[in-house]
């Protein structure tokens, strides 16, 4: 590839990164107007619905009793305990089961009865058995997770062809290579979109978790705003948790281009 063509191509680079960039602040800034918009045209009480001003100054009050860093370092533990322990257990299963289809088909039935269920149902039950605290909040975030991963996991195993298989036996690939070098890779795309799935799936169910079973975190704190009136913190809340889902599915995909690339699986 010749230099004019590098630099071609690390321009448009740029420039479509710069235009996502805009696109993203632009509805931002639109969201932002419509909602202040909304509060001057229907004249309602700002103590019950903040305004954008209002939500900024509760969001540098919390920033400034330090309270905001708290509860997030406690919802960020949580989430990556349970995320993270749910999409190893979703993997490395998933990976068996796609491989033996007969254990498959055996569970099947009992994983589409299950996968239906909210974890929120078990909360009673899981407070029962882990009390209030971590545990709760993080057992939610793995059944949460889990679910998407295995399924997608397990599917992305059986789309692998069947040549892959004969010529690796061909070429006398032992069973533990054969998981490493050719079906984690080949089935590594579908891998991640069950995986971008579980992770929206998962950071909505541990707010829910921690606004029932914790005494931290940005669940709690959505709570605790209400029960104190303080609407204007709870907005500020609510727009921290979008945020932090926003950067952890960003972070999520940028992840996923390294590794593909690695592989030699990105265009």
């Amino acid at each position: 590839m010749s230099s004019n063509s590098k630099s071609a191509s690390l321009t448009g680079g740029l420039a479509r990164k710069a235009g996502n960039i805009g696109f993203n602040i632009s509805s931002v800034i639109l969201l932002i107007a419509v909602w202040q918009l909304i509060c001057t045209l229907t004249g309602v009480n700002t103590a019950l619905f903040p305004n954008p001003v209002k939500t900024w100054d509760a969001f540098i009050e919390i920033i400034g009793d330090g309270s905001l860093a708290d509860h997030i370092t406690s919802s960020m533990y949580r989430f990556f305990v349970g995320f993270v322990s749910s999409t190893v257990v979703a993997v490395a299963l998933g990976l068996i089961f796609g491989r033996i289809g007969i254990l498959f088909r055996f569970i099947n039935p009992v994983l589409q009865i299950m996968r239906p269920i909210s974890p929120i149902a078990w909360m009673p039950f899981i407070v029962l058995g882990f009390g209030i605290g971590d545990v709760p909040a993080i057992v939610i975030i793995f059944l949460a997770g889990f679910f998407p991963v295995f399924l997608s996991t397990v599917a992305g195993v059986k789309n692998i062809p069947g040549i892959y298989f004969r010529v690796s036996a061909s070429f006398g690939v032992g069973p533990v290579e054969i998981y490493r070098k050719i079906i984690f890779p080949a089935a590594f795309p579908q891998i991640t979109s069950g995986i971008h799935l579980a992770l929206g799936t998962a950071w909505v169910f541990l707010v829910c978790g921690e606004m029932v079973g914790a005494q931290s975190g940005l669940g709690y704190l959505i709570v605790d705003a209400r029960n104190n009136l303080r609407y204007d913190i709870l907005m500020a809340d609510i727009f921290v948790i979008g945020l932090i889902g926003f950067a952890l599915d960003i972070i999520l995909a940028r992840f996923e281009k390294i590794i593909l690339k690695k592989w030699g699986l990105n265009e």
